[in-house]
């Protein structure tokens, strides 16, 4: 067996949970030390946690790997000659195995040596990684744009076009017959229908039952900001309104189609009990939820479909309609790399047809390259404003609700900055993760994002440099916080290449930056920073640090 080291002091919970639910692991082994197979480094990705990338003597070897990874090196390693005592696998996977040519018994013998830390496959969560997951990005698109889309794809979908302005609003709702019509207010959050607008209108979601109404409540809906639970107290703001013909539901279902880590494919999560919140839903009735794992190779056959639509409980004239909207969806996910299309609710209407009426579409991000058409819809009103200018710099951003902000190159080395402040009693402020180029303008671009957060009292900048040096890390943190003449603290800890270099150059600064090479203290130190800060903060005084304290 052989050590797995990974560029990071102390590997994120996140990433055990997620190799935890890997199918060839059956467990996740976390060493005590550090043992190194010399001229040998995988490192893990934990965005695409089934890519990975090995190294021997510093040259890297770039690879492709799907659903499982399988390593290589040149020159060839020699197992033959590393002591076994100093051996750990941090997670045991079958491909990994057999790159090194372990026997069965080696994996038995590793079991003597240390007891396993055993995850279960599902519902481990720490509450930063449920905050994490949470804060998951792709694209989402406005409702119009799916019903196109799944109009398009000849899926059954309620008569309707969309509007910017009250007078648009009224010629949609003649065209389509206007005397009973619902108008949907275009923003990307759900709870529309309770939510209320910034001028005091209530309801983003509103039946009208003339041209001259949609008009009237078109025009009190765009240009306004709606409020709802998802949004919080900023609101979203309405540059347009979805006019559709209203259409009597016999039966409502919830069906969905999405991306499941624990089976590793798309997965058809199905309900009689549409049009409601389908959480709820799975609390108070589990027993009404029907999960449909698909093969990625066969796809929805038939048969699946067609016992999905009768599990369901449409009407026998309904089932091949139903069928064939299953299908239909499916090859919308496929076609266009979604990772969910949610419809609720999928309606039987008293006509008998198989509709759509609401549907909610996201996107793998990483698809953008492929998929020119849909990443044009993406209405950047909708986003936060201080994402969409980090990933314009080619920053990796995402706003939190703590108060240390975090910078920090690569993914994983952030997952894992994030989970040891959250151990030491701290809230990160963000995820960001400035990736291989941390060049001084990329530090620039990032502590202005950081600092753009009034709530941010301690920064902690945790930095591993292999592609980049520690010292030139050190100089542009430096003039980084020279002119910006910041007051925040800033803990800064740089392992790797020229670190003894960067670590004086810091302490030799005069400034507020804290160098400590320990990932704990340096954790330590930056919620104890934070917390004498907040504390300033509420009795409204000020204060200094100076090294040495």
């Amino acid at each position: 067996m052989m050590l797995i080291r990974f560029a990071m002091t102390s590997p994120s919970l996140f990433l055990l949970d997620m190799m935890a639910q890997l199918d060839e692991v059956d467990h996740v082994l976390v060493p005590r030390c550090e043992a190194f197979v010399p001229g040998c480094d995988i490192f893990e990705d934990p965005v695409h946690s089934r890519h990975a990338s090995l190294t021997a003597a510093n040259r890297p070897v770039k690879q492709q790997h799907h659903r499982a990874a399988h390593f290589s090196s040149n020159p060839p390693l020699d197992f033959a000659h590393i002591p076994k005592h100093i051996m750990y696998n941090f997670a045991r996977a079958r491909p990994l195995a057999r790159a090194v040519r372990a026997a069965a018994v080696s994996i038995g013998m590793l079991r003597k040596l240390q007891k396993p830390l055993t995850l279960p496959a599902r519902n481990w969560e720490t509450p930063l990684k449920r905050s994490v997951v949470q804060q998951r990005r792709g694209l989402a698109i406005h409702e119009y744009r799916s019903a196109a889309l799944l109009e398009s794809y000849g899926i059954g979908v309620p008569k309707g076009g969309v509007a910017e302005s009250g007078a648009e609003a009224e010629k949609i709702a003649k065209d389509i017959g206007g005397e009973d019509a619902v108008i949907k207010a275009q923003v990307l959050a759900g709870g529309r229908g309770k939510g209320t607008f910034d001028n005091g209108f209530k309801g983003g979601v509103r039946v009208v039952y003339s041209p001259r109404e949609a008009a009237i409540l078109a025009e009190q809906m765009i240009g306004h900001k709606l409020i709802t639970k998802q949004t919080g107290a900023a609101g979203r703001l309405c540059n347009s309104v979805f006019i559709v013909d209203r259409k009597f539901a016999r039966r409502e279902f919830y069906l969905a189609i999405l991306m499941d880590r624990a089976s590793q494919g798309p997965v058809i999560v199905a309900s009689s009990q549409g049009g409601m919140d389908i959480e709820a839903v799975a609390k108070e009735h589990p027993e009404a939820i029907i999960t449909t794992p698909v093969d990625i190779h066969t796809g929805v056959t038939d048969e699946m479909a067609r016992n999905i639509a009768t599990d369901l409980g449409f009407s026998e004239q309904c089932i091949e309609d139903a069928k064939d909207t299953i299908q239909k969806l499916y090859k919308v996910f496929m076609d266009k790399d979604a990772t969910q299309i949610e419809i609720n609710p999928l309606s039987e209407t008293t006509d008998h047809q198989v509709l759509a009426m609401d549907a909610k579409l996201n996107f793998d991000d990483n698809a953008d390259f492929r998929q020119k058409e849909v990443f044009s819809w993406r209405d950047l009103t909708q986003e936060d404003p201080e994402e969409v200018k980090a990933a314009k710099v080619g920053l990796n951003f995402i706003k939190l609700d703590g108060d240390i902000g975090c910078l920090v190159n690569g993914a994983g080395l952030a997952m894992a900055t994030m989970d040891i402040i959250k151990l030491n009693g701290g809230t990160p402020a963000n995820f960001l993760d400035v990736g291989g180029g941390a060049t001084p303008e990329a530090i620039r671009q990032a502590f202005d994002l950081i600092t753009s957060d009034p709530k941010v009292t301690a920064i902690f900048v945790n930095i591993f440099g292999g592609i980049v040096r520690c010292d030139a890390i050190a100089k542009g943190l430096i003039q980084v916080v020279q002119e910006m003449n910041l007051k925040t603290p800033v803990i800064a800890r740089l392992q790797g290449t020229n670190m003894e270099a960067a670590q004086k150059l810091l302490n030799d600064s005069g400034l507020k930056i804290f160098s400590i090479d320990d990932l704990q203290a340096a954790a330590e130190k930056s919620v104890q920073f934070s917390k004498v800060v907040k504390m300033a903060r509420d009795i409204d005084v000020g204060v200094e640090f100076t090294l040495g304290i």
